[in-house]
């Protein structure tokens, strides 16, 4: 069953990595309010990947990225009492800082730097664990 969704909603997601960090948000809007992740959201009607991704970013962190290489492509399907709440397609790439500090905003309550060693001490969500495991960043 679900909640009145006649198609998966496309988004971008961007892994920014800095040495041996990644910058995670904490989300401050469904789906998965509250958990660790990384920027990102839904494209836009005549957006391209590449500006959904830079103005997610910008709007998310007040940063400017690089786009890099894709990274991988999931769905988050979100059940809830037997109903499909959310259904997006996540379309990952790295990214780097071009400039800026990145600074919580809009649909995100925080965003810190994170040791790849340490992330296991945050509420991350599992898409992007095994997107890091996928990629060797992060241990099995």
């Amino acid at each position: 069953m679900h909640s009145g969704l006649r198609n998966p909603v496309p988004a971008v997601a961007a892994i920014i990595l800095r040495d041996r960090e990644i910058l995670l948000v904490k989300r401050g809007a469904e789906p998965s309010l509250g958990k660790w992740s990384v920027p990102g959201g839904s494209i836009e009607i005549g957006e391209t990947l590449e500006e959904a991704l830079k103005r997610e970013v910008r709007e998310e962190t007040g940063l400017e990225i690089v786009v890099g290489k894709l990274a991988g492509v999931c769905d988050l399907i979100v059940k809830r009492e037997g109903e499909i709440r959310f259904h997006y397609i996540l379309i990952d790439y790295f990214a780097a800082v071009e400039s800026g500090e990145p600074v919580a905003a809009t649909d995100v309550s925080e965003c810190r730097w994170v040791s790849l060693d340490e992330i296991s001490r945050y509420d991350v969500t599992t898409s992007l664990l095994d997107r890091l495991r996928e990629h060797g960043l992060i241990g099995g």
